[in-house]
This record gives structure tokens, sequence and C-alpha cells, in this order.
């Protein structure tokens, strides 16, 4: 037999559910694959850093001067 507790448990855990859901659709999509090559320089990225960042596409070096520029131009 349901009763009132069940059914307000069951109220609670869809909404839950739902606003779970609506959060994780607008987080931005990263890619899942490092490069191999920067798409800067052209030079190699090494394995630990494409291991330790999902989805990076610039080297170290490459990588640094972007946000130093972008750090700067964001004034």
């Amino acid at each position: 037999m349901v009763d009132i507790v069940d059914f307000a448990n069951d109220l609670v855990q869809e909404r839950i559910d739902k606003a779970l859901a609506a959060r994780a659709a607008l987080k931005p999509v990263m890619p899942s694959n490092s490069s191999l090559f920067c798409d800067s320089c052209g030079g190699a990225i090494p394995e630990a850093r494409r291991l330790a960042l999902q989805g990076c596409t610039h080297c170290v070096t490459c990588q640094s001067f972007n946000e130093l520029r972008e750090a700067r131009y964001a004034r």
C-alpha cells in the first residue's frame, strides 16, 4: 500500500532528476581526445599533458602565450 510519504519521496526524486539533467545540459562539451600536435606551432604535446588535461590542443608554451594574450586584452 502506497502512502503519502512514498508519493512525496517519488515527487522529490523526480524533481532532483530533472534538475540534474538540466544542469548537465548546460555544461560545455569538451573534446575527449587530446591532440598529439599543437594547433598553433605544430610541436608535439607531451603525453603527460595529454593525460592530465583531456581535450588539450596546445602545447604548454603556446597555451601560456594564449592565456597571457587573453589576460592582456580582457581589460
